[in-house]
């Protein structure tokens, strides 16, 4: 019977964590992405435009490349902030930062959908009658375009769980502090007879897909249900 190690399960459980953090800190600035991108002005959108879609057309390890090399303990801005404690080389914070921006894109496409879905003409309304912009933002926009949120939110942590390329070269692969599942994967396919274990972790990884999937679609149909109320 194949068992998975100890470090094995401690790659999965820093997967979700690296995962969780990864979503939590860039859906904020995702979703302020998204409105600026929906309702700025021509010049911000397409700046932003190739801003965002820089993860996506790019080697995810050119992306870890650069990362090292501005936050690395001798790049400009990490030797900086190792300074007042905050280390991202070779730590798992720096996995999430990797995964963060890596999922950015996917994160910021569904709500720049969804807000350019709706319909400006009520945002209009609550403007004549007086509303400052940030009420408008949390009573109107946020609430209708919800779906579009969860979405967002959903493909990021999923491709923040999958992040390999940009995250072990940025981090590397360190049992019990950086290694994560899609890293203990590709350890176990280049360890001669590891080919089941191999296996297993890919299984534990589909686990792990279809939940998400599974929670993308709960989550999809309760957004849209209080986006229906809001409106």
């Amino acid at each position: 019977m194949i068992l998975l190690t100890p470090d094995d399960w401690a790659a999965v459980r820093l997967s979700l964590k690296v995962a969780l953090a990864a979503t939590a800190f860039g859906l904020p600035l995702a979703l302020v992405t998204a409105m600026a991108q929906a309702r700025g002005r021509f010049a911000v959108r397409v700046l932003l435009d190739v801003l965002v879609t820089l993860p996506l057309v790019l080697p995810p390890v050119a992306t870890g490349y650069v990362l090292l090399l501005l936050l690395g303990r001798r790049g400009p801005i990490g030797e900086a902030l190792e300074t007042v404690g905050i280390v991202f080389a070779f730590d798992w914070t720096g996995a999430a930062l990797a995964a963060g921006i890596m999922a950015f894109p996917l994160m910021v496409r569904p709500m720049r959908l969804a807000i350019e879905a709706l319909d400006k003409e009520v945002d209009e309304v609550a403007r004549t009658l007086g509303a400052p912009p940030l009420v408008r933002f949390f009573r109107i926009t946020l609430p209708l375009a919800l779906p579009g949120v969860a979405a967002g939110a959903i493909l990021g942590f999923a491709k923040a769980l999958g992040e390999f390329g940009a995250t072990i070269t940025f981090v590397a692969a360190i049992p019990g502090e950086t290694l994560t599942l899609p890293a203990a994967i590709y350890g176990a396919t280049q360890s001669p007879g590891d080919e089941a274990r191999a296996g297993l972790l890919c299984l534990v990884a589909a686990a792990l897909a279809i939940g998400a999937v599974l929670v993308s679609d709960l989550v999809g149909r309760l957004a849209t249900r209080t986006s229906r109320g809001a409106s």
